[in-house]
């Protein structure tokens, strides 16, 4: 098991080198998860980040998907977090949700917001709704904002399951850009988990967890109110050997936010990938 918290090194990589593995979770500013004992009791939001650090090497900030990232915030999160420690960034639902004609200028902004980042930076995720499917206006759109978000590390995870074809992915190969690998409920329209890798340098999987009756409900809470089982978590560990024979390195995330799921899922399979669980 490395030293760094939430980090292990599986094989694969190319040459041999070994693929190395950072395991964390979507957002880690959740009061819930002081009742549910992750963090210790009276703590303050602000003093989240500092204590997450001490069990994970990355998190994927989520905050980012509801507002615009502003450099000043950013940087000042940044310089909280241990120089090891590692960022993914949501992707602001201007440019994925409620597109309209000003959306290249949210592209600019959120360049400019994520700036301070610099080669902390893993990922921008582009998480695209249930509902944009592969029609000929919706590729055009995700053609050009991948363009606006071009040489900047992007990774889009597709929840429609008709963008699930050889054509997307030798595009998103050809533009070094990383398909993520989903972990869902087994419900029909849904992207299906593959073990696709687009881009050499990184893999990028989320749990999202697999509570069929809330996945639908509109309640976010009962969406993702699910928590892995030991036997569930270590069904992935061939998946995630395959994923890893094919990048040099990768991040994996957990959704399931609700009472402090994540966190204790996220140790549960970094313990099983070491070899300790």
């Amino acid at each position: 098991m490395s030293n760094q918290p939430g980090r292990v090194m599986l094989p694969g990589g190319g040459g041999g080198r070994g693929c190395s593995v950072l395991l964390g979770t979507c957002g880690y500013s959740y009061t819930e998860w002081v009742d549910s004992g992750f963090y210790p009791p009276s703590t303050r939001t602000a003093d989240m980040l500092e204590l997450y650090c001490r069990v994970f090497s990355t998190v994927e900030l989520n905050y980012t998907w509801y507002q615009m990232a502003r450099a000043e915030a950013v940087a000042r999160m940044a310089a909280k977090a241990p120089g090891h420690f590692r960022f993914s960034a949501k992707l602001t639902r201007t440019m994925t949700h409620e597109r309209d004609a000003e959306w290249p200028k949210q592209v600019q902004l959120y360049r400019e917001g994520i700036a301070p980042l610099k080669d902390r930076l893993v990922a921008i995720l582009v998480q695209l709704p249930p509902d944009f499917d592969r029609t000929m206006e919706n590729r055009r759109y995700l053609a050009a904002l991948l363009d606006g978000l071009q040489d900047l590390p992007v990774a889009v995870e597709f929840r429609h399951g008709s963008w699930a074809t050889d054509s997307v992915f030798k595009e998103l190969e050809r533009r070094k850009v990383t398909l993520v690998t989903v972990d869902t409920p087994q419900l029909p329209g849904l992207f299906p988990t593959l073990d696709v890798v687009t881009n050499p340098a990184l893999f990028y999987v989320r749990f999202h967890g697999r509570n069929m009756g809330g996945w639908r409900s509109g309640n976010m809470q009962k969406k993702f109110d699910y928590d892995y089982s030991g036997e569930e978590l270590g069904e992935w560990r061939l998946m995630l050997d395959r994923l890893a024979h094919q990048a040099e390195r990768g991040v994996i995330y957990f959704n399931n936010h609700v009472r402090a799921q994540a966190p204790r899922n996220g140790q549960r399979l970094q313990k099983i990938l070491a070899g300790l669980g």
